[in-house]
């Protein structure tokens, strides 16, 4: 098992306020592809390194390799689970290792989601419509990677409400660029997908309303971290903690990401924007740590 050795070391404050990083391994914030987390990943990277001296690197992992990353000490911080629900199955192995800390959004959601320009609002009837919603030549819905928690949860609704269509699954950008591409046309697509994100900034889109809760009440988004990292660095939780974000931030984090086409280069636009906003999380850990 590796053990990540960061001796996170509080150094003083410096001038910007906060702490440098005291050893010379990197900090491993693991990631997946959803849209919110690749934008918030990005941010933190940007802030932690090019602000207060932290060397960050970012890990693409699938959902399961996350969790024992974080349980074993192979990854640091992740700045994304979903509860109560949605994560609840890969944390609970998890649950003695694993640190799960501060919401930072409050009220997102996940399900079936179709233009608005479709006559249907439940998925009961797009049980009676399935033949009307096509890809390549078949009834189907378009989800992200199968081992994703959202595509287990449309797994399970499609078997609920006996829908006679199959999931497809790919990756993200791959399920909006189908999406788009129906939407221009004006043609029926359903496709899986959750709030935050900045298509519903994009697109006029709903949900489908699901009766038999299979997707589940809102959730809130926490931040989470490998055991005893919180006491190699309290500031650094201290801060995380103090983070907080809603539609307006975050949507707005999201969409100058998707406009400049770079993770990086749209986080870093959204941060010389949203200084103010900024401050406070940072005030937030300086009060915490004082």
């Amino acid at each position: 098992m590796k053990k990540v050795s960061l001796s996170l070391l509080m150094m003083g404050a410096l001038v910007s306020g906060g702490a440098t990083q005291a050893s010379d391994e990197p900090l491993i914030i693991g990631t997946n592809n959803w849209a919110e987390n690749i934008a918030v990943a990005n941010m933190w990277k940007i802030l932690l390194e090019e602000e207060h001296g932290y060397d960050i690197e970012l890990s693409n992992v699938g959902k399961s390799m996350l969790y024992s990353g974080l349980a074993s000490g192979d990854i640091d911080l992740s700045m994304e689970i979903w509860l109560p629900t949605t994560d609840a199955s890969f944390l609970e192995p998890h649950r003695d290792s694993i640190d799960v800390h501060d919401i930072w959004y409050q009220g997102a959601g996940l399900g079936l989601v179709v233009p608005s320009y479709v006559e249907i609002d439940t998925i009961d009837e797009l049980a009676e419509q399935a033949d009307r919603y096509q890809y390549q030549g078949q009834a189907a819905i378009l989800g992200i990677d199968p081992g994703s928690a959202i595509a287990g949860m449309t797994e399970k609704a499609i078997e609920a409400y006996e829908l006679p269509m199959n999931q497809i699954n790919s990756s993200g950008p791959a399920v909006m660029a189908a999406m788009d591409s129906a939407y221009r046309r004006g043609e029926p697509v359903v496709v899986t997908l959750w709030s935050p994100h900045w298509a519903f900034a994009e697109y006029d889109l709903k949900y489908l309303e699901d009766p038999q809760g299979v997707y589940g009440d809102n959730e809130d988004l926490y931040w989470m971290a490998r055991g005893g990292l919180d006491e190699e660095d309290p500031w650094l939780t201290s801060l995380l903690n103090a983070w907080h974000m809603d539609d307006d931030s975050l949507g707005g984090l999201m969409a100058e990401i998707e406009e400049a086409g770079d993770p990086e280069d749209g986080a870093r636009a959204w941060i010389e924007d949203n200084r103010g906003l900024i401050d406070e999380w940072f005030e937030g850990a300086d009060h915490a740590e004082g």
